[in-house]
């Protein structure tokens, strides 16, 4: 089971990053909650939830197959919640 923790881990951390790369921004850029970053904050919240509910799915037949999935899935969502972040920049 320690795959599976790790991969919690890795959504939490994932996506903390990326809420804390828009607050570095905003505040670098002198801006207090813009719209974009909380639209992007709002988005990151939302994919952390969808993702652990998936890794917590207890009638799933491959499991190996089922985390892999939710892995790439991160990766993809991760990437374009980064991209929104550095336009935001």
């Amino acid at each position: 089971m320690a795959s599976i923790k790790n991969l919690k881990k890795d959504i939490n951390n994932v996506l903390g990053d990326i809420i804390e790369g828009v607050y570095i921004v905003e505040e670098t850029n002198g801006e207090k909650h813009s719209k974009e970053g909380t639209a992007i904050i709002d988005e990151a919240i939302n994919v952390f939830d969808e993702l652990i509910a998936k890794v917590n799915q207890n009638d799933i037949d491959n499991k190996k197959a089922h985390y892999k999935e939710v892995r790439a899935e991160l990766e993809t969502k991760a990437n374009s919640l980064i991209e929104k972040l550095n336009k935001l920049g």
